[in-house]
């Protein structure tokens, strides 16, 4: 047979079993996040210290009072100082025997915040750097309607503050023979989304990233995760009423956290909550990613609406 025939009877074969082991792995993932009913002892895995950005509200502080329970040294890096030393200030009250560090920091202002925080963390041995951070519109937009700093800022926050940070502990990490990233992406890296146009690339960017890193460093004892929820019900998503009427698919930050967390260790891509899992099967079912992404315009078309009625009958009380 010749190597050509070769060439073409594997793209074949790929192309058929493709879809099998996507769904194998799948189902694989949702009986993990399922059954996972207890997380890695993860200081004994990766070592002491964590470092989580975005970290005082959200999953983010969720993420961090999980891994202080297993007794981690937590480096806590977020804008504001004053939710910054609330955090430390709870962490120590609860877990007097770990160490804290905060660091204010706004990416938002770019490449320049991360000598500050190369400064801080020379003398830490990072064993788990959780990439939280992020920013979305206040409510599903045109992209001519987006603010130059509504696009600056997805940029320096969502793609940016995960690319430095990663960058400035990988080495320490690689020399060591051991580590973890987690990288918070979102469902939305699944098609292009019409009304969360940079939102959804700057996600696609997470994805790509975090597959690249992990076939790069996982022969150095690096793994590599990556989250795709789908909402979470955060500050993020007040656009719309309809998420809190939704509330087992769209759980809240010390739920979702509890969840993801245990899979750290065990799954290198999920979306983290099992409710989560049969969305995203249900939501690949819709069989061209083109397609997937009109209906997502259709979607955010109805949470833009909600935008505007919410905001219209609190101008109409505020009048009245």
């Amino acid at each position: 047979m010749s190597a050509r025939l070769v060439d073409i009877f594997f793209i074949l074969m790929g192309l058929a079993l493709g879809p099998i082991l996507k769904f194998l792995y799948g189902l694989y993932g949702f009986f993990i996040n399922l059954l996972s009913y207890k997380p890695i002892d993860l200081k004994a895995r990766f070592g002491n210290w964590a470092v989580v950005t975005g970290c005082t509200d959200g999953i983010g502080k969720e993420y961090v009072k999980l891994l202080a329970k297993q007794k981690m040294n937590i480096v806590l890096i977020s804008r504001n100082i004053d939710k910054l030393n609330a955090t430390k200030a709870e962490l120590e009250k609860i877990y007097p025997d770990i160490e804290t560090i905060i660091i204010k920091t706004d990416f938002s202002t770019g490449r320049k915040v991360i000598d500050d925080i190369r400064v801080h963390l020379k003398d830490v041995p990072v064993a788990i750097l959780v990439n939280n951070v992020g920013v979305i519109t206040e409510y599903p937009m045109y992209f001519g309607e987006m603010s130059e700093s509504d696009l600056w800022d997805t940029i320096n926050i969502n793609i940016g503050a995960t690319m430095s940070l990663t960058h400035l502990v990988i080495n320490q990490m690689k020399k060591r023979g051991n580590g973890a990233i987690v990288n918070l992406s979102s469902a939305s890296e699944m098609m292009p989304l019409p009304l969360m146009s940079i939102y959804s690339a700057s996600k696609i960017f997470i994805r790509y990233f975090s597959d690249s890193l992990r076939e790069e460093y996982s022969s150095h004892g690096i793994t590599v995760q990556c989250l795709s929820p789908f909402y979470i019900n955060t500050k993020m998503i007040n656009f719309s009423k309809k998420f809190s009427k939704a509330y087992y698919f769209v759980p809240d930050p010390e739920t979702y956290a509890r969840h993801a967390l245990k899979t750290l260790g065990r799954l290198n891509s999920t979306t983290g909550f099992w409710l989560h899992d049969i969305l995203k099967f249900f939501s690949l079912m819709i069989p061209t990613r083109m397609l997937r992404s009109k209906v997502g315009f259709l979607i955010n078309k109805i949470y833009r609406n909600d935008y505007f009625n919410l905001h219209e009958k609190q101008t109409q009380a505020w009048k009245s």
